[in-house]
């Protein structure tokens, strides 16, 4: 059965585990520990039989926007619904904190599209691009799709 929890301190390795693997493929950035365990409260791991398997994580620009980030689930475990459990948890949290949007660059819009997900141009969402996209090593020739949802805040 799969659990998806808040991230604990504990989990940071398996974590930047699963990054890095998905960071060497070219499909997703690299997050290094120190930054891991900083923003440990934004993630949330999907685990299966006791171990973290998935991750995922809520980034917050602005009062309405916030961001899914590193959105991962080990390849063997893909498949299962278990990404789809990470970014309704995050859209959750989003509602919860009182966010109205939550955008995502992804190399798969349709997982997204499934979520209720709109693709968007990138020019549409400033606080991201000026914020982030500029220390990204991809900036210029970004090859990410952006997409959209509009959350409704609790």
């Amino acid at each position: 059965m799969a659990t998806v929890r808040p991230a604990e301190i504990h989990d940071v390795v398996a974590i930047h585990h699963l990054i890095e693997n998905y960071a060497a493929m070219g499909n997703l950035l690299p997050r290094p520990m120190n930054e891991l365990y900083r923003h440990l409260r934004d993630f949330f791991v999907v685990e299966v039989d006791g171990r973290v398997v998935g991750c995922g994580a809520l980034e917050i620009f602005t009062e309405i926007l916030g961001e899914v980030r590193s959105l991962v689930v080990e390849e063997s475990h893909k498949g299962l619904g278990l990404g789809r459990l990470l970014v309704e948890r995050i859209m959750e949290e989003a509602a919860n904190i009182g966010l109205s949007k939550l955008m995502a660059l992804t190399y798969v819009p349709e997982f997204f599209h499934k979520l209720g997900f709109q693709t968007v141009d990138k020019d549409t969402l400033p606080e991201k691009v000026w914020g982030i996209c500029v220390k990204c090593y991809k900036y210029g020739n970004c090859d990410e799709i952006a997409v959209l949802k509009n959350v409704k805040p609790r």
